[in-house]
């Protein structure tokens, strides 16, 4: 069964150059010049899709509202913001909101294709997960294969890289990881990927799972190396 994706881009000549190298490669694809009409063919394939491929700026409602509402919907599809603006803050609100990795026009079929293959790998490990164990620490259970975290009695609902961030710490507790350690562990080794997709990546599943994400006391930082996963709390 073809993996399907998602185009969704306000830019005809962009959004065909994106679509035509999917098709190429095999994907099913479903396209729209905006994200109004993107987000009622989700909903028509009643969310069966495995990428979505969404533009920042677009008429009638923007990348990041409707990365939103996938969100609300599903997390198990995953996200690649496309966006022409190279400032920090943009990519931020991108991962903040929920997306799994973002490409700057102008971009490469070869890079195109590479961020789309890496992400759609995360999402296949995530969803084929057979014989895993559930992990503890403290309050805390993750089981990886039933996509579900408990933090007591709560529920906390995680995006496939929040699931893979929290799988990653819980396995290496109480040990230091570099950014680089956690980048590799998580998105590949492919070397397409910046450091900060982990520091935002990280700030979000901050605010899911820490009390007080200004003040964690799962994650910590330790300063100039990476991040540490503490038990109980420091």
């Amino acid at each position: 069964m073809k993996r399907r994706i998602l185009v969704a881009e306000d830019e005809v000549s962009i959004r065909e150059f994106v679509v035509i190298n999917l098709e190429h490669s095999g994907y099913e694809v479903e396209q729209a010049g905006n994200g109004a009409e993107a987000w009622d063919i989700y909903l028509s394939y009643e969310e069966n899709f495995d990428l979505a491929l969404l533009d920042i700026m677009m008429p009638e409602m923007d990348g990041l509202e409707l990365a939103r509402l996938i969100r609300e919907r599903n997390n198990r599809t995953g996200i690649i913001f496309l966006t022409a603006r190279a400032q920090e803050m943009d990519k931020v609100k991108g991962l903040l909101s929920g997306a799994d990795d973002y490409i700057t026009k102008p971009f490469s079929p070869s890079e195109l294709m590479a961020r789309v293959e890496s992400v759609l790998r995360r999402v296949a490990m995530v969803g084929k997960r057979v014989e895993v164990s559930i992990l503890t620490s403290g309050e805390f259970r993750l089981d990886p294969r039933n996509r579900s975290l408990r933090k007591g009695d709560e529920r906390i609902d995680l995006t496939n890289i929040e699931l893979q961030l929290m799988e990653f710490f819980l396995r290496n507790k109480n040990r230091t990881l570099s950014r680089k350690d956690i980048l590799t562990g998580i998105w590949g080794d492919d070397g397409m990927n910046d450091l900060k997709i982990v520091d935002v990546n990280i700030r979000r599943l901050r605010m899911k799972i820490e009390n007080n994400p200004s003040n964690p006391k799962h994650i910590t930082t330790v300063w100039g190396t990476g991040y540490k996963w503490s038990d109980f709390g420091v």
